[in-house]
């Protein structure tokens, strides 16, 4: 939930009930949102003495539950696990040996489990349909391009396992996603065998690792992630010991570092600013299908409208139930319920509004078998996502070891000798989508179905079983969630019509215009052109095309020099590539150089202004977010969250407002005047120079990662004065220009903003080389 305080949480019922009756949530959590009943006052009492009679029971078994209890690791005797050994060995027999047989057992392992009650689809029974030919069913070769493998970052898992998942998915024409944690761009090119490694939905999580925009425009699909498998701002961190040389590469940070991955909170406020993320990706690549990855809970329903109505391609419907092996073994419960009550809430709430056929969803959380597909489909989704089951067929063993780097089959390790255990194919992952496709056709050849879109939303072939004599899941009330809107007259009960994102209107056309000489030839550019705020993500769309053609390094410094004069709207160069110059006379708006890859930004107030630019705001909040390159000169004030993420960017600035440099891991951010409170809190690399006029900045400064220091060495001193000349020469900025004249005042002024872990990085390093 962002940075919070205990006074957030009393009273706020920021959370649910998942098999409560109504009379024991009427009396006891009035107002809290409950929509499967379940079981009452009476149930929890026997439960109650039910655990007390076995804390009585003197035998191994009991010493073994009340020791542990299996919650978070598999134990014999203790909590009832949906995965486990016997299903795990099984699985793997069916997909290294192509074996219908032993899938098939894995298969009923799964579908039988309904009698453990473990998910609310175990509660489901299809309805009697009109049976036809397996021959009429859509082949399975068409099926499992509707499956996607889950958002598993590299760095918590090894690249040799990233790659064979991607591999898989590219093979059989489905998609595999990056996770957040950016890809190496060696992958972005088939292989001589044909084989192709690249991840064709590319991640952009709050953290924004790696995140540039050669990375943008190398897939077919770009996924917000707001939902993850672990708490909000927990689920991204990869520790100091698996940040190895190459994850720092990619993720353009420092190796050894720990790295935390912010909570949407910094960045998206509100779902007009999830709209506006929206509009900068689809600049930065028009032929990419936006997702939205949403958390499935009370409520998401109407979540789902707003993103829809934001210009999502595709909203997916995370369930509680997945994982993430970047996270605390503590942070990964109650994040979140069953995507069976969070998919079946989106369909209803955009058939009421009719506007499921503008997006589609999408579902994720421990999907295993053709059944858990059909369940889906009929709830609402026309794709499938899976995790976990594809890790366990290329070699997972469910160590759950994953955040200690240690894990013993290669998968979730950075050790380059444990690495040299994974065993993984990427025909074990095609083996397992096929055997999961077949038995999907079986269902839906009994049911009457020929094609997944006939499906799609149909509830009516769902029935909550009757059977049921478990003491507690027989009170389980599942008619919410059956319910079926009928189909508006605008709209249909999955995908039929595009979203119209606006680029025909955008400035970037010009821009492109401009530029062909640049593009076609590398011929230098320069021009004039007037902005005003409905201008967003200038710059990001020109982007996209240097990046298509000429890679991550873009062209030549300066090559494209565009002017503009007026105020700038939202994103103003976004994702701005290498050799591209945005020169802006006047005034910018929120998340201005968000993502930036290499270019430059000048901004300064207009030549007639008769302010002081030094004490008057320039440019808006969440400036630089997740940057990784290039260099900007702002002539006057920024908002609040400046540089969040910075990971590689030269940036100076006249001041700052609350939480500047925030998760900052790397670059530099020269400040010549004030920030505001909160200043490098979870700041691990990179360095910042904050000009202190008065004591206020130490109690502003959060130094629970960084200390304080003077600019004691010589090159350090000269390499500041130099950048606060080019800041000078680029703004005509008159603090930089009576700083210089006073310089020997000003550097004694100067406070160095230095991150503990990261000094001790470079010193390591620093040893290492001089050693050599």
């Amino acid at each position: 939930m962002g940075i919070s305080t205990i006074q957030s949480y009393r009273g706020a019922q920021i959370f649910e009930a998942i098999g409560l009756d109504e009379e024991l949530i009427r009396d006891y959590f009035t107002g809290t949102p409950s929509r499967i009943s379940g079981v009452g006052i009476r149930e929890i009492a026997q439960e109650s003495l039910l655990r007390h009679e076995t804390a009585l029971e003197k035998t191994p078994e009991t010493r073994e539950i009340l020791s542990g209890g299996g919650l978070y690791h598999w134990r014999r005797n203790g909590e009832f696990h949906q995965i486990n050994p016997v299903m795990t060995n099984t699985l793997q027999r069916a997909v290294r040996k192509n074996s219908q047989d032993a899938y098939n057992e894995f298969s009923r392992l799964v579908n039988e489990q309904k009698q453990r009650f473990s998910t609310p689809r175990s509660l489901f029974e299809f309805a009697e349909g009109t049976p036809i030919s397996l021959d009429e069913v859509e082949p399975a070769a068409e099926i499992v391009k509707r499956f996607v493998t889950g958002a598993m970052s590299l760095g918590s898992i090894s690249s040799e396992s990233h790659e064979t998942m991607a591999i898989a998915m590219n093979r059989i024409g489905g998609k595999s996603n990056s996770g957040e944690g950016g890809e190496d761009s060696a992958r972005f090119e088939k292989r001589t065998n044909g084989d192709f490694p690249n991840s064709t939905i590319k991640q952009v999580a709050s953290g924004r690792f790696g995140v540039t925009i050669h990375y943008l425009v190398n897939c077919t699909e770009i996924q917000i992630k707001v939902a993850q498998g672990a708490k909000p701002g927990e689920g991204g961190q990869l520790p100091g010991n698996k940040v190895s040389e190459e994850i720092a590469k990619i993720r353009n940070s420092t190796p050894g570092v720990t790295l935390i991955s912010p909570p949407p909170h910094h960045d998206i406020y509100s779902i007009e600013d999830l709209a506006q993320l929206i509009f900068d990706l689809k600049n930065a690549n028009p032929q990419a299908k936006i997702n939205v990855k949403l958390v499935a809970e009370a409520g998401v329903g109407t979540i789902a409208a707003g993103v829809a109505k934001a210009h999502a391609d595709v909203i997916t419907i995370a369930g509680h139930d997945g994982g993430t092996g970047a996270s605390p073994l503590t942070s990964i419960k109650h994040a979140g319920v069953p995507w069976e009550l969070g998919l079946s809430e989106a369909q209803q709430t955009l058939m009421l509004n009719q506007l499921r056929g503008r997006v589609r969803l999408q579902t994720d959380g421990q999907l295993k078998t053709g059944r858990d597909v059909a369940v889906a489909a009929l709830l609402g989704a026309e794709e499938f996502g899976f995790a976990t089951v594809p890790l366990i067929a290329i070699g997972c063993i469910m160590m759950r070891k994953c955040h200690l780097n240690t894990c013993p089959v290669g998968i979730a390790t950075q050790n380059p000798e444990l690495r040299k255990k994974f065993v993984g194919k990427p025909e074990h992952v095609i083996n397992y989508f096929f055997f999961v496709a077949e038995e999907l056709r079986n269902i839906m050849a009994k049911l009457g179905f020929r094609k997944v879109d006939e499906m799609i939303g149909r509830t009516d072939m769902l029935k909550q079983r009757t059977n049921v004599d478990h003491w507690k899941a027989g009170k389980v009330d599942l008619s919410a969630i059956l319910h079926q809107i009928p189909v508006g007259e605008k709209d249909t009960p999955y995908c039929t019509q595009k979203q119209d994102h606006g680029l025909d209107k955008q400035i970037d056309l010009k821009l492109i215009a401009e530029s062909k000489d640049a593009l076609e030839h590398k011929k230098a550019v320069k021009f004039v052109l007037p902005i005003n705020n409905v201008n967003r993500s200038v710059g990001t769309m020109l982007s996209g095309h240097i990046a298509k053609k000429y890679g991550a390094e873009g062209l030549p410094d300066n090559t494209i020099h565009c002017k503009f004069v007026g105020s700038a709207g939202q994103s103003f160069g976004a994702f701005l590539a290498h050799g591209v110059t945005l020169e802006l006379e006047g005034d910018a708006n929120d998340y201005t150089g968000k993502g930036l890859s290499g270019g430059r930004l000048v901004v300064y107030p207009p030549k007639k202004s008769t302010y002081s630019a030094a004490e008057n705001i320039l440019i808006g909040n969440t400036v630089l977010y997740g940057a990784t390159d290039g260099e900007v000169f702002f002539c006057g004030i920024a908002g609040e969250r400046f540089a969040v993420r910075n990971s590689g960017v030269m940036a100076v600035v006249e001041g700052v407002g609350d939480h500047g440099c925030e998760y900052m891991t790397g670059g530099r951010v020269i400040v010549l005047g004030e920030t505001g409170k909160n200043f490098a809190a979870g700041m691990s690399g990179g360095i910042a120079y904050v000009l202190v006029e008065n004591q206020s900045f130490h109690s502003r400064c959060n130094t629970e990662m960084v200390e304080l220091e003077i600019v004691s060495e010589l090159q350090e001193q000269k390499w500041l004065r130099k950048w606060i000349e080019r800041h000078q020469d680029y703004t005509k900025s008159y603090r930089a220009a009576s700083l210089l004249e006073n310089w020997e005042k000003t550097l004694s002024q100067f406070v160095k903003v230095m991150p503990i872990e990261y000094r001790a990085v470079l010193e390591k390093m620093k040893n290492k080389s001089s050693i050599k």
